[in-house]
Parts: structure tokens; C-alpha cells; sequence
């Protein structure tokens, strides 16, 4: 019998340098970023259809939202300059250059508007300004996703196809959580919220299938357990959030502040769970050693295939 290869690397090193990104601030980031783009525009579109306390409501966790993501990054960084630097040219093919020309025009949108609503100081810009921010709110739930599958970490790589489905479902959760909190305009929000965990829960089976052995570190160690824990907190949201449209009065309002809870709590720690995995997945050799082997194997095959047979 022959014992099971065990990959191993010089001094155990792995073969690719993991990510220097910190924890909270990563994750946090990842999370906030995504709730602060649909509840920004869940504000526009309250604002468009008359709706005051999904717009108010919507405005304020768009620009809470959109400086503490910014402080993570910052923080992450170690220095502000460096995320001024990063403004200092734009690069379309960096998803980090375009992230960061998505983010700073949108906080800069999403803070006017929250400003004029505290303070009923010109809201006809505010309207503006929040209607911009309802436009680009849509990118903010996708672009950290494309930022991270836009490096050589094997479960991120692989996973380039459903990571932005998955973080575009968890952000409408949890932007459609927040909005649950409007009371009576909270309507359009539930059913966000309800599409979104949908979105969500789908896009990461269809991840699990599709990605081989990357998969295993969605499954497996910390990242698994996380999501296992994120995707039951989203599945008792969603429902939580479909059923409190039916409940009146203060059990009404009690079981929408526990679907918003649960809901963006399932959210963050899906934003940490996929983060968990893409580190354990650069870790660890295996990861990064099988996949270019079936490749590198199927690559012989068709072109084995493909040359004509030459007979003796």
C-alpha cells in the first residue's frame, strides 16, 4: 500500500504569498460596502415613489455605511494617503483603481444626501445627490467580488463566475434588511430582502458544485462552519422578512427588527466566510498544486486528440 501523497512545500511555505488584508477590516469592508449600495438605492426609489421613511431611512445607512466601509479600507491600509493615492490615476483593467472610483464618488453622494435629510438644508441637491447614489449603489454590491476573484487565490479564482451573484444577493439582503425598519414603506424592502437571500443561497450552491476542489474550502475548517451559520441566519431572515408584511402591530414590528438582524448578520458573515476560505485556500499547496495538474492533463488530452493518428 502505498500512502496518500501529501504536498508539501520548501520550509512549508506556500506556494502563493496569501493576502496581508486584516481581519475585521477586510471582511467588514466587503459587507458594509454592499449594504450601503442597495440601501442607497432603496432611498432613491423611495424618494421617486413617495415613500419618506424608506428614503430617510435609506439615506442615513447609505452614508453609515459608505464611511465606516471607507474607514476599514483606510484602517487596513495602515495610512490615509495611500487611499488618496489610489486616486491619483484611474486604471480600467485594476478592479482595485475602479473600486476605488466607485466608492469615493459614492460616499461622496451618499453623505450629501444623508446630510440634507438631518439637517433640510437644499433638498433639491439632496434629491440629486441621492439619486446618484441609488445609480451607483448597484456597483458597490459586485465590484469587492470581481476585486477578489481578480487574484491568484484559488478559491476566489475559481470561484469568478458566482462570486459576484453571491455578494450581489447577500448585499439586497442586507440593504433589504435595513429597509424593513422603514415601517409601513418598508414593502419594496421585503421584497428585496426575500429576492436577495434567494440570489444568495442559490449562487453559493451553484459555487459549491461548479469550482472542484476549491470547493472544500467553502465546506471545510472555519469558512464552512461560518457559512453554514450565515446561511441559516439568511434562510430564518428571509422568512422572517416575508411574514412580517402579514403581522400587524408591535409583533409586526418586533419580527422586522429581528429578520434585519438576522439577515445582515448572515451577510457579514458570509462576507467573512468567502474571505476565511480564499485564505485557507492560499495556504494550503493543495489548493494550488491539483487544479494546475487537471489542467495541465486535459491540455494533453486535446491535444493528443486533436493530432492525427499515425499508423506503423
Amino acid at each position: 500500500m502505498v500512502e496518500e501523497a501529501e504536498f508539501r512545500t520548501y520550509y512549508g511555505r506556500p506556494i502563493i504569498k496569501p493576502p496581508v488584508w486584516k481581519v475585521p477590516d477586510v471582511p467588514a469592508y466587503l459587507y458594509l460596502g454592499g449594504m450601503a449600495g442597495v440601501t442607497a438605492t432603496l432611498a432613491a426609489l423611495g424618494d421617486a415613489t413617495g415613500r419618506p421613511g424608506l428614503r430617510r431611512l435609506g439615506r442615513l445607512a447609505a452614508a453609515t455605511g459608505a464611511t465606516a466601509s471607507v474607514g476599514a479600507l483606510i484602517h487596513d491600509l495602515g495610512r490615509p494617503e495611500r487611499f488618496l493615492n489610489m486616486m491619483r490615476v484611474i486604471k480600467p483593467t485594476s478592479p482595485l483603481s475602479v473600486g476605488s472610483w466607485i466608492l469615493a464618488p459614492f460616499g461622496t453622494l451618499a453623505g450629501a444626501a444623508a446630510a440634507s435629510e438631518l439637517t433640510g438644508i437644499a433638498p433639491g441637491l439632496a434629491r440629486l445627490a441621492g439619486a446618484g447614489a441609488g445609480v451607483v449603489g448597484p456597483a458597490m454590491t459586485t465590484y469587492t467580488a470581481v476585486l477578489l476573484a481578480d487574484t491568484a487565490v484559488p478559491a476566489w479564482h475559481e470561484a469568478h463566475r458566482e462570486l459576484p451573484f453571491v455578494f450581489a444577493g447577500s448585499a439586497l439582503a442586507s440593504g433589504g434588511g435595513v429597509g424593513l425598519l422603514a415601517g409601513r414603506d418598508a414593502g419594496p424592502a421585503r421584497r428585496v430582502a426575500v429576492a436577495g437571500a434567494a440570489l444568495e443561497l442559490a449562487a453559493t450552491a451553484v459555487l459549491e458544485r461548479r469550482i472542484g476542489l476549491a470547493a472544500r474550502a467553502y465546506t471545510s475548517g472555519r469558512a464552512g462552519l461560518v457559512l453554514r451559520a450565515a446561511q441559516a441566519a439568511t434562510v430564518a431572515g428571509a422568512a422572517g422578512a416575508a411574514l412580517s408584511g402579514r403581522v400587524r402591530g408591535r409583533r409586526g414590528r418586533l419580527l422586522s427588527w429581528a429578520s434585519a438582524a438576522l439577515l445582515n448578520a448572515g451577510s457579514a458573515a458570509t462576507r467573512y466566510g468567502v474571505y476565511e476560505a480564499g485564505m485557507a485556500s492560499a495556504r494550503d499547496p493543495e489548493y494550488t498544486v491539483v487544479p494546475q495538474r487537471e489542467r495541465l492533463a486535459e491540455r494533453e488530452r486535446q491535444t493528443s486528440e486533436s493530432q492525427p493518428s499515425i499508423r506503423a
